[in-house]
């Protein structure tokens, strides 16, 4: 069972992509391997490592980020129309809060720890890019946690703590000290690396030459 590390952060929305074009791989791969099953394992990175702790006005970042209005409105088409052939359809006119990704990356490593956390990270991608959710809020956090079958109580619990703070600052820390810039990064078995939100064929040969080499 090839393992899939998963290095991203839910404010990258070409992240979202790049979970809808991983599945999709893995589904090419099935093809010629009927029973091929992975293990994803989701890796925290923080895009915006400088988004104070109750986040900052969403559109008012991007636009000083890419320098005009006119230029973040070209960058959400580009975004939409990659989207769409995976079923996402980004609603970037609700978000109004850029969110620091601290806590949902706790969550995240949380959720990792009783098993596979896919379903809880494809919801905070939703949240995020299709809701207009503010992922920052614990709160919510928790709520989400709730509807994706974990104990919504213990996860308010848990990020009212402190615990794993460091080590989640610290896993994020490993992966820039590997050289990882751009988001999403695949690692698939420690073997192969792909860089972005690539087309599946890419994604689905990394996976090929990772079983190959077993």
């Amino acid at each position: 069972m090839p393992t899939i590390e998963i290095v991203s952060d839910l404010v990258c929305p070409w992240c979202f992509i790049g979970l809808r074009r991983l599945a999709v791989a893995i589904e090419q791969v099935r093809r010629d391997v009927p029973d091929l099953e992975c293990r994803k394992r989701w890796r925290p990175f923080f895009l915006n490592p400088q988004t104070p702790p109750e986040g900052e006005p969403y559109l008012p970042f991007l636009v000083d980020k890419f320098g005009s209005r006119e230029a973040v409105e070209a960058l959400f088409e580009r975004v939409r129309e990659a989207g769409r052939p995976y079923g996402i359809e980004y609603a970037f006119e609700k978000i109004t809060l850029r969110a620091n990704t601290l806590q949902a990356h706790r969550l995240i490593h949380w959720a990792q720890q009783q098993g596979d956390a896919e379903a809880l990270v494809e919801r905070l991608f939703v949240a995020q890019f299709q809701r207009g959710e503010y992922v920052g809020d614990v709160g919510l956090l928790a709520a989400i946690a709730g509807e994706c079958g974990y104990s919504a109580a213990d996860a308010a619990a848990y990020l009212a703590s402190t615990q794993d703070t460091d080590s989640v600052r610290a896993m994020e820390a490993d992966v820039r000290q590997a050289g990882i810039r751009q988001v999403p990064t695949f690692i698939v078995d420690r073997q192969q690396i792909v860089v972005g939100a690539e087309d599946p064929r890419v994604l689905a040969e990394a996976i090929r030459r990772a079983l190959a080499a077993n």
